[in-house]
């Protein structure tokens, strides 16, 4: 009799530690943190975005990804922390696919609500997909989850190296007759707009070594201030004119995320060759875009304040 009560009494205890570890498994599982990618990206026409979308697939075999069009817009932003809450997701690093990483930084941190400013989410406030192109709804989003933001932008990123020396490459026929023209957008902020010009001159660092060219100028067109676009203009079409007047070829290569965005019709009457591509499509922006992708898991998690 002794032996059955001693043996019912084991019984009962592993069961006891059975559903205990049970418990602890499935209270551990729904705390554990799950990691899932936030891209932002300026946004443009059906082409720009599946760029976008398509640097993107070769990770999307590593962790949930949902792209957040708009420059810093709250309701874009809303809808793709809500998705990727739906799967699970509860650490959310955010990598901003902008060629500064100055551009909206502050913003989309109070958006997100790790740090103070933006005003409480109002309650007429719409999804992205009811809002006109470039919105940009500023408003603290309603999430549980924490996040992680990267900092960098393109034209700091060194990846971006060997995608301007593949646009000349594709191009050049006699490096050393050949000017290299680099256009980016450009802010208004004269200050900013040095920092701009400085880095994305660093990026020709392999055009210049790897190769026998004249020259690599890059240029700011500072597209939505008239005034200094106008000035910047004519900076671009008297450096141009002044290459063809020495013999020499001009490439131009774009410094943008997609496109060549209004260079065309700034270059109209001017001599150069161009094949128009901007950053994407190159594997070296998706390589960025999970290098940064790691940089924000590997980083500090902010939860809303």
């Amino acid at each position: 009799m002794y032996k059955i009560l001693m043996l019912l009494k084991l019984s009962f205890v592993s069961l006891f530690l059975l559903s205990a570890c049970a418990s602890s498994t499935v209270g551990d599982s729904a705390t554990a943190p799950s990691f899932g990618l936030l891209v932002m990206a300026h946004g443009a026409d059906e082409q720009w975005n599946q760029g976008v979308i398509d640097s993107l697939e070769p990770l999307r075999q590593n962790f949930p990804i949902e792209v957040a069009f708009g420059m810093a817009d709250a309701a874009s932003l809303q809808e793709s922390v809500s998705r990727l809450e739906s799967q699970g997701v509860n650490q959310i690093g955010v990598v901003r696919l902008f060629i500064s990483g100055e551009s909206w930084y502050e913003r989309t941190l109070q958006i997100l609500g790790i740090e103070d400013g933006a005003p409480t989410k109002p309650m007429d406030a719409h999804s992205d997909s009811d809002m006109p192109a470039h919105s940009m709804a500023f408003w603290k989003i309603d999430s549980n989850a924490s996040f992680s933001v990267s900092k960098e932008g393109l034209a700091e990123a060194e990846e971006m190296d060997d995608v301007l020396l593949s646009r000349f490459l594709g191009l050049s026929k006699n490096p050393a007759m050949e000017s290299v023209v680099i256009l980016a957008h450009g802010p208004g902020d004269d200050a900013e707009n040095e920092r701009w010009i400085n880095y994305i001159q660093q990026r020709t660092a392999k055009i210049q070594q790897e190769t026998s060219v004249h020259d690599v100028k890059v240029f700011t067109l500072r597209e939505d201030w008239q005034d200094k676009r106008e000035v910047a203009e004519q900076q671009i079409r008297n450096h141009i004119q002044n290459a063809n007047s020495n013999g020499r070829s001009v490439i131009v290569v774009p410094f943008r995320v997609q496109g060549f965005g209004p260079y065309a019709e700034v270059l109209a009457g001017q001599r150069y060759e161009a094949d128009k591509l901007g950053l994407i499509p190159h594997e070296n922006v998706t390589v960025w875009i999970e290098n940064q992708a790691e940089l924000t898991r590997e980083g500090a998690f902010l939860s809303q304040l």
